[in-house]
C-alpha cells in the first residue's frame, strides 16, 4: 500500500502533469490588465452608461448571479468530475471579456456581469480539481503552486496594465484585447487538463476498495486541537480527522459507488452540523463570512470611489498600480503570518476585533478624505489586513477539518457571505432599493466593520475569562487530588 501510495505522490506525471496546467491555466485567467480599469472604461462615452448605471444597476448583478449559481456549481462540479466546470469558467471570461469589447447600453452589459458571475462562481472547480489528482501529503504543495500563480499572474496583469495606459498610452480597448487573448490561452490549455476519475459525493470508491490504512492529521502542527486537547473527544473526531488515502487500489477492478442526489444532500447536511458543531469552528468561520461580505463590497466598488474623487477622464489614474501594490504587500503578510506562533484559541477572537477595527478605520478614511492618494493607502492597508486575517481564519479551520470538509466549509461560508452580500447591495445599493451614491456607500461599509469588531471584542474577552476561570479551577482541584 505504502508503495503505491508513493508511487501515486511521487510519480511525476502523476500530479506534476496537471499541477503545471493548472498553474498555467491559473496564471492566464490572472492575467487581465484591464480590470483595474473597469470602471471608467464603462463609463467611456462609447458605452453610452451613466455613472447611476454603473454603480446601482450593473455591478449588483454580479452579486446575485455569483450567489445564485454556487449551489448549483459546487454540485454540479462534484457530478461532472471538476474537469468540465474549469472549462466552463474559461468559457465564461471569454464571452465576458469579448462582451466587455462590444457590448453597449445597460441590458447588455447587465449581460455580461451575469457571465463575469458565472466564471468567478466556478472558481472553486480550479481549486478542487488538484485534489482529485494528488495525495494527500501533496495538498499544501500544489496549492501553494497555483494560489501563487494567481497572484503572480494578478501583480502582472496589473503592473502591465498601469505601465501601459500610463506610459505607452495604450487605449483601455487595447487592454482588454489583452485580457480576452490570456483567457482565451487559459481556455486552451485548460483542455489538455487530465479527467480525473472520481470525486466526493457522486463518483467516489466503493467501500471494499477502500484501503483501511488511514492517515490521521497531525495536529502538533499548530492546530486548534493543540490549544483545546479536550476537542479530540469531541464526539465524531476520530472520523472527522480520518481520511482515506489510498482509493486506487486495484484500479482494473475500479467501480465506481451509485449515489443518489438526495443522499448526497443528506450527507452534505450531516457534515455540515458536524462541522459546525465546535464553538471555534464557529467562530473563525463567522467571521470569514462577515468580513468577506464586506470585503467583496469595498473591492467591488473601490473603483466607483476613486471615480469620484478624482474623475479619470480629466488626470492620470493608477488603479493597476494599486492593485499590483497591495497584492504583494499583502502576499508578504501572509508569508509572515505563517511563522507567528501564539495559541490563536486564546487570543483570535481579540486578534480578529482589533483587525476588524483597522479595517473599519482605513474604510472610513478612504471614504472621508477626499485625496486620491489617501484613499490608494487606505485600500493598500485594507487590502493587507483582510489578507492576513484570512489566512489565519483558513488555516485554523483547515486543522480543524478532514480534507473531505474542507471544500463544504469554505463552500458554506462562501455562500452566506455572498448571500449577506446581497442582501447589503439590495439595500444600500440597488437602485431598486435605497440606491445611495458612492460616498455614503462606503460609509455604511466603514460601520459594518466596526460591528463585526464590536461583536469579536465582546467575544474574545468573554472566552478569555472563561479560559482563566477554568484554569482556576484546575489549579484549586489539583492539590485536592493529592
Amino acid at each position: 500500500m505504502a508503495g503505491a501510495r508513493g508511487a501515486r505522490a511521487g510519480g511525476g506525471c502523476c500530479w506534476a502533469l496537471p499541477t503545471a496546467l493548472l498553474c498555467a491555466y491559473g496564471f492566464f485567467c490572472s492575467v487581465r490588465p484591464s480590470e483595474p480599469f473597469l470602471t471608467r472604461y464603462l463609463l467611456e462615452p462609447h458605452k453610452n452608461l451613466t455613472q447611476s448605471q454603473v454603480f446601482n444597476e450593473i455591478y449588483p448583478v454580479w452579486t446575485y448571479s455569483y450567489l445564485v449559481l454556487l449551489f448549483p456549481v459546487f454540485l454540479a462540479t462534484d457530478y461532472l468530475r471538476y474537469k468540465p466546470v474549469v472549462l466552463l469558467q474559461g468559457l465564461s471570461f471569454i464571452v465576458t471579456w469579448f462582451m466587455l469589447l462590444y457590448a453597449q447600453r445597460l441590458l447588455a452589459v447587465q449581460f455580461l456581469e451575469f457571465f463575469y458571475g458565472v466564471g468567478t462562481a466556478t472558481d472553486i472547480a480550479y481549486y478542487a480539481y488538484i485534489y482529485s489528482v494528488v495525495d494527500l501529503n501533496l495538498y499544501q504543495k500544489v496549492t501553494s503552486y497555483c494560489r501563487s500563480a494567481t497572484l503572480v499572474g494578478y501583480t502582472v496583469g496589473s503592473v502591465s496594465g498601469q505601465v501601459l495606459v500610463s506610459v505607452a498610452g495604450w487605449s483601455l480597448f487595447s487592454l482588454n484585447v489583452i485580457s480576452l487573448t490570456c483567457v482565451s490561452i487559459a481556455f486552451g490549455m485548460a483542455w489538455f487538463l487530465p479527467m480525473p476519475q472520481k470525486s466526493l459525493f457522486f463518483h467516489h470508491a466503493s467501500s471494499q476498495q477502500i484501503s483501511r490504512e488511514m492517515k490521521v492529521i497531525d495536529c502538533k502542527n499548530g492546530s486548534a486541537v493543540q490549544d483545546h486537547p479536550d476537542m479530540q473527544r469531541t464526539p465524531g473526531w476520530e472520523d472527522e480527522t480520518k481520511v482515506p488515502l489510498n482509493v486506487e487500489g486495484q484500479s482494473a477492478q475500479k467501480q465506481e459507488q451509485k449515489v443518489d442526489f438526495l443522499k448526497v444532500l443528506r450527507d452534505l447536511w450531516q457534515d455540515f452540523l458536524q462541522c459546525y458543531s465546535s464553538r471555534t469552528m464557529l467562530c473563525w468561520s463567522v467571521w470569514w463570512a462577515l468580513s468577506t461580505c464586506g470585503y467583496f463590497q469595498v473591492i467591488n466598488y473601490a473603483q466607483g470611489l476613486w471615480e469620484m474623487v478624482l474623475p479619470s477622464h480629466s488626470s492620470e489614474i493608477y488603479n493597476g498600480g494599486v492593485e499590483a501594490v497591495s497584492t504583494l504587500l499583502g502576499a508578504v503578510a501572509v508569508f509572515v503570518v505563517g511563522h507567528i506562533k501564539t495559541s490563536w484559541a486564546m487570543w483570535g477572537e481579540v486578534a480578529l476585533a482589533l483587525f476588524s477595527f483597522l479595517i473599519a478605520a482605513a474604510v472610513y478614511i478612504m471614504d472621508t478624505v477626499h485625496n486620491i492618494w489617501v484613499c490608494y493607502a487606505s485600500y493598500v492597508v485594507f487590502r493587507i489586513i483582510y489578507m492576513l486575517l484570512i489566512t489565519i481564519a483558513t488555516f485554523q479551520i483547515a486543522t480543524n477539518l478532514s480534507v473531505e470538509r474542507y471544500a463544504l466549509v469554505f463552500g458554506v461560508n462562501n455562500f452566506i457571505a455572498l448571500a449577506l452580500q446581497t442582501l447589503l447591495t439590495l439595500i444600500v445599493v440597488d437602485a431598486s432599493g435605497l440606491g445611495l451614491d458612492i460616498f455614503t456607500q462606503f460609509m455604511i461599509y466603514a460601520s459594518y466593520f466596526a460591528a463585526i469588531s464590536m461583536l469579536f471584542l465582546g467575544s474574545g474577552i468573554y472566552s478569555i475569562i472563561r479560559t482563566y476561570r477554568r484554569q482556576e479551577q484546575v489549579q484549586s482541584r489539583s492539590p485536592e487530588s493529592h
